[in-house]
């Protein structure tokens, strides 16, 4: 990561094929998400919509030269990081992605939550950490999404990142459904 700016710790993408379980994943986590990214687009009056399969999403992917996998396993050691990011590969992009913990919270590490940086129009940041266990599966916006205001739906501007690991190893798996170039 420090390479390229990112933070201090270490990431891998997957290769096609994917390990069966994160393809697995992958493709039963999308058929259940696609609703809700349609949902958010009509309420962000985007006139972008999902089709209801991965493999469907795929092809619209490789039309616009998005064909390496994006799934990834990271590894933060004590002091690692990862700065404010939205991983975005290319012209076409899911508005969701997931992120499952593999490590155990206080006993495999300490510190390295993960975090939301929401950013409302006309508003201060809104900072929230969370501390998953290990196996839990959040789900969490790519770019942006929809918050209710006073006169419909306005956009939110998200960029998520880990704090600084304080003692051990943490790591966890990225489920990202759109391809990159």
């Amino acid at each position: 990561m420090a390479r390229y700016n990112f933070g201090q710790g270490e990431y891998s993408y997957f290769a096609y094929p994917l390990p069966a379980p994160v393809s697995h994943l992958r493709t039963h986590l999308y058929t259940h998400l696609a609703p809700i990214a349609n949902l958010m687009m009509d309420r962000l009056n985007r006139p972008q919509r999902y089709p209801a399969t991965l493999a469907a999403f795929q092809q619209a992917c490789r039309r616009h030269g998005q064909t390496q996998p994006t799934p990834l396993l990271l590894r933060y050691h004590s002091g690692d990081f990862n700065c404010l990011h939205r991983d975005i590969y290319g012209p076409t992009h899911f508005p969701l992605q997931a992120m499952v913990m593999l490590s155990r919270k206080e006993r495999e590490f300490a510190g390295g939550e993960f975090v939301l940086v929401e950013n409302r129009p006309r508003q201060q940041a809104r900072v929230v950490a969370f501390n998953p266990g290990m196996g839990d599966l959040m789900i969490f916006p790519v770019h942006e999404r929809p918050v209710q205001g006073k006169r419909g739906y306005v956009r939110a501007s998200i960029r998520h990142g880990v704090s600084p690991v304080k003692t051990g190893q943490r790591y966890a798996l990225g489920i990202i459904f759109h391809e990159a170039k």
